[in-house]
């Protein structure tokens, strides 16, 4: 009987370990975090308490609370859910609160999520409409609104920076993620483009890449099996 001499199989080298380890860390970051809310009444007064805290600017605290204090979300979930709240219509806010009630509770959850966010600011913010539309030139409310606008885009910008750790864990390179980051930013702060624009022009492409990359590391890891 013939003898057949079959080569070794050679390992795999660096560059189609990279697959694997992509999809670990996208998987990672995909992964649900261990705490969830409790019931529909721990989802409601939850976001109740984070909508009456938002004051100026939703996102710096909605950032802490889901990510850092709830453990609901873990850092890069809550990016790429911000990033989908943002293209649908509607406030971001309350698109990413239905999200995250509709994962949970499914309907039921989304309109928890929606009432508490809703409800009790919308009859503070109805006061506090009747107040302004008396003391609005009052100087000293004035000066307050100033200060407060100020401190307002402090913390937007302190939870962009927290954002943008996310960004080890994307399945572009840092290098790339970061050049779509600066370009969105010139694009809004210094050509003062529409959102729609923007969102086509930059985000389009950042999502093919995505696409691509993701599609090429599933290629090769199934190419070369552990």
């Amino acid at each position: 009987m013939p003898i057949y001499h079959q080569e070794p199989i050679e390992p795999p080298t660096a560059e189609h370990a990279v697959a694997p380890s992509l999809a670990q860390s996208l998987a990672q970051s995909l992964a649900q975090p261990a705490a969830r809310p409790a019931s529909l009444s721990d989802l409601f007064f939850s976001f109740t308490l984070l909508a009456l805290q938002g004051f100026g600017g939703v996102l710096a605290v909605v950032q802490r609370e889901l990510v850092e204090r709830k453990k609901w979300m873990s850092q890069e979930t809550f990016t790429e859910e911000w990033a989908v709240a943002q293209i649908m219509p509607g406030p971001n806010v309350i698109n990413l609160a239905m999200m995250i009630g509709g994962r949970y509770f499914g309907l039921a959850g989304a309109l928890a999520a929606l009432s508490g966010m809703l409800l009790i600011p919308l009859i503070l913010v109805l006061f506090l409409a009747v107040l302004y539309a008396r003391y609005a030139m009052h100087p000293d409310i004035v000066n307050a609104l100033h200060g407060m606008s100020a401190v307002s885009a402090g913390l937007i910008a302190a939870t962009a920076l927290k954002m943008l750790r996310s960004l080890q864990s994307s399945p572009l390179s840092l290098l790339i993620a970061s050049l779509f980051c600066i370009a969105g930013f010139v694009s809004v702060a210094v050509f003062k483009w529409p959102l729609v624009t923007v969102l086509l022009g930059l985000g389009g492409p950042a999502c093919v890449l995505t696409y691509l990359k993701l599609a090429s590391a599933s290629a090769n890891a199934s190419f070369f099996p552990k």
